[in-house]
């Protein structure tokens, strides 16, 4: 598969359109950057199929449509019906700005006669007709790799250092829920000067942990864990007891896409989780007191500013 790339945009006019279900943060995102989102209508016939209308002109323009492709499978098939609907309608230029990236965790073929799911989504994108890629904490980097397109691969420390800027982190031990993440957490500690701790799971099946050790001490410490998602919320919330049960003072969790699947919320506010902070790439399905969200809607516009201008957006990367 090869992408042709379109000429040049040839006005310099930005249009940002948002697919359904991300509409909420969306606006945020406009708001940000300073100017009304663009009008999307999609029309639905009675079986269910749908057909994104764009009510004004975008010949020639930069075209930035926002939409995460979390369940169910009407954010993603939007977003592609709506690349394809700019570039029929002879937008200059595309720029796909997934907040999340759905199908990320199925980047490898773990097992026989499985699909690399996370590439076809690539390549669906890029075949519709998208020119650039924007999105936030890919399960693993090496999913820019599925892409023969600029992918802007942003990351939620420029979200969440400021805000632990504000806190004391003088005692804070960061954690890794399991050896995948262990970067992650490296990355912050590096920042802070402050140390690592790594839990060590094992599985028996998708979605149930056999057995978990933690590797590191953590005595007295305020431990805050690392991860870019929670799903279930089994494997943080088992570190997080396990974390208490091996001295830590505290437990905290930072985790960029909550997921929050089945009874998720039920198995975080059991936990010994102090607080789980998260971004608004996905929305809450529902309110719970121990969960903190922040936006990354600045850093977005920030994204998109900077994409239009065509400057370098390594500036908003922090650490």
């Amino acid at each position: 598969m090869s992408h042709k790339p379109r000429l040049t945009p040839m006005n310099d006019n930005v249009t940002l359109l948002s697919v359904t279900g991300s509409q909420y943060l969306s606006k945020k995102i406009a708001t940000a950057y300073g100017q009304e989102l663009g009008e999307l209508e999609v029309a639905r016939f009675n079986d269910g199929e749908m057909q994104p209308i764009i009510k004004q002109s975008v010949r020639g323009e930069y075209v930035f449509i926002i939409g995460s492709t979390f369940q169910p499978h009407d954010n993603l098939m939007e977003m592609l019906l709506t690349i394809d609907a700019a570039r029929r309608a002879s937008a200059g230029y595309i720029c796909c700005v997934m907040p999340y990236f759905g199908y990320a965790r199925q980047d490898r073929k773990d097992r026989p006669r499985v699909p690399i799911s996370a590439k076809l989504i690539a390549n669906l994108l890029v075949e519709a007709g998208a020119d650039r890629i924007m999105t936030l904490d890919l399960h693993a980097d090496q999913i820019q790799g599925f892409f023969d397109i600029p992918v802007d691969h942003l990351k939620s420390q420029a979200i969440y250092i400021p805000y632990f800027d504000t806190q004391d982190m003088s005692n804070v031990t960061f954690a890794s829920p399991d050896m995948g993440g262990v970067k992650r957490a490296r990355d912050y500690a590096k920042y802070y000067e402050r140390n690592v701790v790594i839990c060590d799971k094992y599985r028996k099946r998708a979605g149930e942990i056999a057995g978990m050790t933690l590797i590191g001490d953590v005595k007295g410490a305020d431990v805050i864990l690392v991860d870019d998602l929670v799903d279930t919320a089994g494997t943080l919330c088992r570190a997080a007891d396990l974390i208490m049960e091996r001295g830590a003072k505290s437990v905290r969790a930072i985790a960029t896409h909550p997921i929050l699947s089945g009874n998720a919320y039920e198995k975080i506010e059991k936990s010994a989780l102090e607080t789980l902070i998260v971004c608004d790439a996905v929305p809450l399905k529902q309110i719970s007191p121990k969960i903190k969200v922040l936006s990354s809607a600045a850093l977005f516009a920030k994204g998109i500013k900077k994409t239009h201008d065509n400057e370098s957006i390594s500036a908003l990367f922090v650490g």
